[in-house]
């Protein structure tokens, strides 16, 4: 499925999309990049074993969670894991890039996944993050849910590989995505 345009827009045809996906398919678990919970709450009820992966505390502004205490104990009672973490893809790297300039390679790594949209960036890194944190099984097939800002506009299959084999991870099938990469 191909959407006109990135965004928020897309994300309930996503989620529909996924949810088909995942049932006709026998895929169980379901890892969603989601900061506020807008993109997670939308898959709620599916019946599939939901991993919502938010920004790291301090994204946005130091100390700063963009995600509430509310949120996280909901989830916590509905039995949705959340992991917040470093960005598979940021992390130390991202400093010493931001203080002395350059290229590394994990910014390297994403700019090349980010010509495939910014929501295929999104999939391959929380995949990853969430293998590393033990919340998805080691060499099973997950779907991801990404975007490009605020709700959801792509989805993977994707067999994920742990971070210090990161380019093991097979990105098996593409769900959707936008056609146009910007607005």
């Amino acid at each position: 499925m191909y959407f006109d345009f990135p965004g928020k827009d897309n994300s309930k045809a996503v989620r529909d999309a996924v949810v088909e996906y995942a049932k006709n398919n026998e895929i169980k678990y379901i890892v969603i990049a989601s900061n506020t919970g807008y993109t997670t709450d939308l898959f709620d009820n599916s019946g599939l074993d939901l991993v919502c992966v938010t920004h790291q505390i301090g994204f946005r502004e130091p100390g700063g969670d963009e995600m509430s205490k509310v949120k996280r104990e909901e989830y916590k009672q509905k039995g949705i894991k959340v992991l917040t973490t470093t960005h598979l893809m940021g992390g130390i790297e991202r400093a010493a890039l931001r203080q002395f300039g350059g290229s590394g390679i994990q910014s390297i790594t994403a700019q090349t996944l980010r010509m495939f949209g910014q929501g295929t960036k999104v999939c391959a890194e929380i995949a990853s993050m969430a293998l590393d944190a033990g919340m998805i099984p080691h060499g099973e097939d997950i779907i991801a849910v990404g975007g490009s800002g605020k709700g959801a506009d792509t989805a993977w299959v994707i067999r994920p590989a742990h971070s210090h084999v990161f380019y093991e991870t097979q990105m098996k099938e593409l769900i959707c995505k936008p056609k146009v990469l910007r607005k």
